[in-house]
Order: structure tokens, then sequence, then C-alpha cells
């Protein structure tokens, strides 16, 4: 089954980097493929979906999340667009930030509903985005609270619970995650990038498959700060202590390898920081490394 590409360059879910500056993310498909992503995934062009304009304007800390109601409006879109491939081809949804899960998630949650099946999420990120209002009164930024939106935490105009806890994964946040003892209350399953590396990354994958495995399939989400900053610097929030690009390749590869992997997201990366385009091609090797298993 042929790879799809979808185009979702979105910026919504992030708060401005300094005061009247738009994150560049948005500009992140369109750098992936400048680097040659189709080409080396021999894949098929399915489009872009133009996203609402980023208000710099308006929005205060305490009036809940930024762009709500235009994160809800696109994510209606990108859920379209996914459903429409899902099951002829194999979805590659290039973000953007986070908050393309709740695009991606709603197609899955939907199709699941109307075939009486159950899909779970294998969510690959530097940090848990598991941030709500019963745990933090740093609301605002959807980008950092895709998890927990998706998993029905949240504001009431934009959670949805996309996503059963016990049909989640969670690979490659930090040791010091603030959600790492409320994902375990909560019985989503975590390995951290530390736990990945020590019980190495194909092992991690087959972890997290038999996890995922008395489902009807699942999708992949992947925001590339799961990476350490000194291989990938183009990010909102980076931290230490992440994974080499072998890691990722590896880890990604041992995920889509599955016959019930239904798509990947790939979300977070900044073209702005990376002005030569080193990065991006260097994220173009490890993604096709990692989908490698479903290049026809």
């Amino acid at each position: 089954m042929a790879i799809s590409i979808v185009d979702a360059p979105t910026n919504l879910g992030l708060r401005p980097p300094a005061p009247g500056v738009v994150p560049g993310c948005a500009k992140a498909p369109a750098a992936l493929r400048e680097a040659g992503l189709l080409d080396r995934l021999a894949a098929a062009d399915a489009g872009a979906l133009v996203a609402p304009r980023y208000d710099l304007g308006g929005w205060q800390p305490g009036d809940g999340v930024f762009h709500a109601q235009q994160i809800v409006s696109y994510s209606r879109r990108i859920a379209d667009r996914v459903a429409g491939l899902i099951g002829h081809t194999f979805p590659l949804v290039l973000g953007g930030d986070c908050s393309v899960l709740l695009g991606t998630g709603l197609a899955l949650r939907e199709r699941a509903m109307a075939e009486g099946r159950r899909y779970g999420l294998a969510f690959v990120d530097g940090h848990s985005d598991f941030r709500h209002p019963g745990n933090s009164s740093d609301i605002g930024a959807a980008a950092g609270e895709d998890l927990a939106l998706a998993t029905g935490r949240g504001q009431a105009d934009v959670a949805s619970r996309l996503f059963e806890d016990a049909d989640v994964v969670v690979l490659g946040i930090r040791e010091d995650d603030e959600g790492r003892a409320e994902l375990a209350s909560s019985g989503i399953g975590h390995r951290t990038a530390l736990e990945i590396r020590k019980a190495g990354a194909a092992e991690s994958a087959e972890w997290a498959r038999r996890r995922l495995d008395e489902l009807d399939g699942f999708w992949v989400h992947l925001d590339v700060d799961v990476l350490d900053p000194a291989v990938m610097p183009c990010v909102d929030s980076p931290d230490p202590d992440g994974l080499e690009h072998a890691e990722l390749a590896e880890l990604l590869a041992g995920l889509t390898v599955a016959p019930g992997c239904l798509g990947v997201e790939v979300t977070v990366f900044d073209p702005d920081l990376d002005p030569d385009g080193t990065y991006a091609k260097a994220l173009v090797d490890t993604l096709a490394r990692g989908l490698a298993p479903r290049v026809s």
C-alpha cells in the first residue's frame, strides 16, 4: 500500500515564540518536500490543507485554548481528508504543530464507530503533552495539551475522547516529564527516551506493538522533539537526553512494519531554525529509514 503525503501546515496550537513572532512550524511540509521526502518514500501527493491564519492579537492567559475555534474547524478538515485515504493508502500527514492529532484522531474515531472497531495511538514525543485544567493552570497552547485533549481531558469545545487511555502508548518522553505519574495512573503505557535506549529501539517498538496488538489498528504521532537537541534543535521546546536519529528510525520502522499501523503524522519541525536545510535533510533521511517497511 503506497504512502500518500498530506500537508497540514498549521501553527495554531503554539504560542508566539517571541512577542509579535509567528511560529515557523507551518513551513515544515514545504521544507521536507524540498529536502526530497516524496522521492525518498516513492510517495503520492495527496495535497495540502490550507490552515486558518495565526492571530497574534486578542488572546490573553486565562482565555482558554488559543485559536480554539480555528483548531476545531481545521481538525474537521484534516479528518475528512485522512478518512478518505485510510485503507486505500498509507497516509503520512506533515504538520504543523501537534494539534494535527485532533484531526487525525477524529478520522480514526469516526471510522472506529462506523465499523464497530477500536483503534489506538503510538505517541512518539519528547513531552507527554498531557497538560489539562485538572493538573495545570498553564492552559492555552493545544500543541502542549494534545494528548490530554485527544483522550477527552480539557476545554469542552476542543477536547474529545478520540482514544481510550488503555489504547495509548507514549514513547520518548524525558525522565522528568511532569505527566509521567498521571499517565501511569490513567493506564497509559509509556517508556522514556532513556528506557528506550536501555531496552533498545527495536524491542521498545515491539513492546508498544504488544500493548496495541488486541486493537484493530493504530496511528503513529511523531513530534520531532523526541530527538535530542544536539541532532534536532529546530523545535519549539528542545529538551536534552532525547533519542538519536538512528534510534528514532529503528523505533519508527518497528512500529510501521505492523500490519495494523494505519498512518503517521510528523509535527513541530521549525524550518525558521534551519536556514540552510541541514536538519530537514537529516529528518528526511530518518523518516525514509523509519518508513521503509511501507515504501512500495
